[in-house]
């Protein structure tokens, strides 16, 4: 009987398995980005439909809100670089600060669209917007990863809050533009100290609110965080299992 296997072997890498094995809101993001690529290179899509035009969003083309961010550009060797490190850092801070946590993670996303679509009409002739967001995703991750060593073509050594710097560099070498790597890195650090240092300040000064990132409830409950935490007592909806009703608005 003929079987076919599904996850592609090759010398022991299981393609299928690592795709698989990538966290949901990665693998949404990695998934939505390799589809646009593929449909833009055999002309499916026309890149025209997807670039970011403030313009055109007024006028009720809201999509281009997000589509600048999944094109990133046809098929090269800086695609391949693009989608490695998306992969990599947006995989590994959703597997640490933010497992078991996806709408935090999702906020993060968000954050990083809204942020970079703000200061990009203050650029010129930006019109996709992916590689800033890996830019931030990078410098967050590394900023999270003080002590991990890293090192470029096994020349330059150096710790991963250096990474994003890194690569800024050899962008610039290479010719490639380096404003969008910057916005991202801005972008990176000011969602590190709205979420990791701002806290730690409004806990040491006596602030009321002591974070300011923090998903909404429904947006929780949404993702699947508050399912367990919701019951329905005298039809109204309360939280946790003691006896007091608290009303969820």
């Amino acid at each position: 009987k003929y079987k076919m296997d599904v996850g592609a072997d090759m010398g022991g890498f299981d393609i299928f398995s690592w795709y698989m094995d990538i966290p949901p809101v990665s693998r949404i993001y990695f998934t939505s980005a390799f589809l646009t690529t593929t449909c833009c290179a055999v002309e499916i899509i026309n890149p025209y439909y997807l670039y970011y035009n403030t313009e055109l969003i007024f006028e009720g083309q809201i999509w281009r809100l997000f589509s600048p961010f999944l094109f990133f550009g046809l098929f090269s060797i800086d695609f391949i670089f693009n989608m490695y490190f998306l992969v990599r850092h947006c995989r590994q801070l959703e597997e640490g600060d933010f497992r078991g946590k996806p709408s935090q993670f999702i906020l993060m996303i968000l954050f990083g669209i809204t942020s970079i679509c703000l200061l990009t009409p203050f650029l010129k002739s930006h019109n996709f917007l992916g590689s800033a967001l890996t830019f931030m995703m990078t410098y967050v991750w590394g900023r999270r990863n003080e002590d991990v060593r890293m090192s470029m073509f096994g020349v330059i050594s150096f710790t991963a809050p250096y990474l994003p710097w890194v690569m800024l560099g050899f962008g610039f070498l290479v010719g490639n533009p380096i404003d969008m790597s910057i916005v991202g890195i801005l972008v990176g650090h000011a969602y590190y100290f709205l979420e990791y240092v701002y806290p730690v300040i409004a806990e040491i000064r006596g602030f009321k609110r002591k974070r300011l990132l923090v998903p909404p409830r429904f947006f929780r409950y949404l993702c699947g965080e508050e399912l367990e935490e919701l019951r329905m007592v005298d039809g109204v909806i309360v939280r946790g299992g003691g006896g007091g009703h608290e009303h969820q608005d």
